[in-house]
């Protein structure tokens, strides 16, 4: 994939930098400064070149309107705190007040301009709105991958007005992405959960044609499990979803391995630390719940892991919020972090479920690459192009 990098952009510039600062608060205080990290290096990068950096960025969902609560007025004193500069704020992000105070900043200078939101034409990709914001600077960055499935205004309009460069965390994620799914180290195995598989049949239809190996976990699994004739009591399923899964691995066959569980943990309630078994699939009770993976399937995943040279992984085994359900994802979730620790394995991972996982098997700073972008993350994963990236492309 080939996209014009911070590296290849004019020094001594202003640029305008589309980040996602669409942060938790808290009593008006941001509460997890996770995004703002994020955008550090691209914003470092720039400033070094001698740019003016001026940030544009969505909050929440004014819908086109002034809402004072979406402000991005309180990011602008924990963002300059973390950058150990002043970071000035735009009650606009167009008009020429906006513009005077980018001019008066000087070489290296940030600013936050205003919630792009405020405007109805930002979700509408309104070109003569990308105009105004364009006419504030030279050229344009996206930093923001977890928007770049959204044609707004500023994360695909201003693309096609000023010349566009990818910044230093779209450039990582791009980067881990090509490695996972473009050209891939092979063979590749992915892993998927979550509850349905209505929601992820792009999503699976996709990987059948890209992977070698494809397990299958949580309730999805429970769907694939009972499209074959288990007896599954009652765990979550899709049942009106069997002639799919019976479809998706018939289209699978002499392409991509599917590997399902071979045995599992099982409870009559959902809730932490209650009692539960582990069980062969023959041997499940109308008044039990499929709630993990058992040992043996787990123990099949781990050996996958080995050989295998990339794992791609979106969604947990089981219901990881309710140990001891979460057995199984932290087991497999730790041996991707050792292989990919080793050298031996490249192992990337995304989605809001599997970025929780992760952290809570303590192994999410292990993985070759963790993609914080939920939306943009799974419709990437789908083969779907994404407009910020395409925007992007040379």
């Amino acid at each position: 994939m080939s996209f014009r990098r911070i590296e290849d952009a004019p020094a001594n510039k202003t640029a305008l930098v589309r980040v996602d600062f669409n942060v938790p608060m808290a009593d008006g205080v941001v509460s997890d400064d996770t995004r703002l990290r994020a955008a550090l290096p691209t914003i470092q990068a720039l400033t070094a070149k001698g740019c003016k950096v001026a940030l544009l960025a969505h909050f929440d969902r004014p819908k086109g309107k002034r809402v004072p609560e979406m402000s991005l007025k309180p990011v602008a004193a924990p963002l300059a705190a973390l950058l150990g500069a002043p970071v000035v704020f735009a009650d606009d992000c167009v008009g020429a007040d906006a513009k005077v105070a980018i001019d008066a900043l000087p070489a290296g200078g940030v600013i936050l301009l205003e919630n792009t939101r405020y405007h109805a034409g930002e979700e509408k990709n309104d070109p003569e709105l990308a105009k105004q914001i364009a006419a504030l600077g030279d050229f344009y960055v996206n930093d923001a991958f977890s928007a770049a499935h959204r044609a707004h205004a500023s994360t695909e309009g201003l693309a096609h007005v000023l010349p566009a460069y990818a910044g230093k965390q779209m450039e990582r994620e791009l980067d881990a992405l090509e490695a996972a799914l473009g050209t891939p180290k092979r063979p590749v195995l992915g892993i998927v959960g979550g509850a349905k598989v209505s929601t992820k049949l792009d999503l699976l239809q996709n990987l059948i044609n890209k992977l070698d190996k494809l397990a299958i976990g949580g309730g999805m699994a429970n769907t694939f499990l009972y499209a074959q004739g288990v007896e599954i009591g009652g765990s979550l399923a899709e049942k009106d979803m069997a002639d799919t899964a019976r479809a998706i691995m018939e289209a699978a066959k002499g392409k991509c391995e599917i590997l399902l569980p071979v045995d599992v943990v099982v409870a009559k309630e959902v809730k932490p630390h209650t009692e539960a078994r582990m069980t062969g699939l023959d041997d499940i009770g109308a008044d039990e719940k499929i709630l993990d993976a058992g040992e043996k399937t787990v123990r099949k995943l781990r050996e996958a892991m080995k050989h295998s040279h990339t794992l791609i992984w979106n969604g947990p085994l089981g219901v990881f919020e309710a140990p001891p359900f979460d057995q199984a994802t932290v087991i497999a979730a730790q041996e991707a972090a050792e292989l990919a620790k080793a050298g031996k394995l490249i192992a990337v991972a995304g989605g809001g479920d599997t970025v929780a996982a992760l952290h809570h098997a303590g192994v999410a700073d292990d993985m070759t690459f963790v993609s914080t972008a939920g939306g943009a993350f799974l419709e990437w994963m789908e083969g779907k192009p994404l407009p910020g990236v395409e925007a992007l492309k040379r």
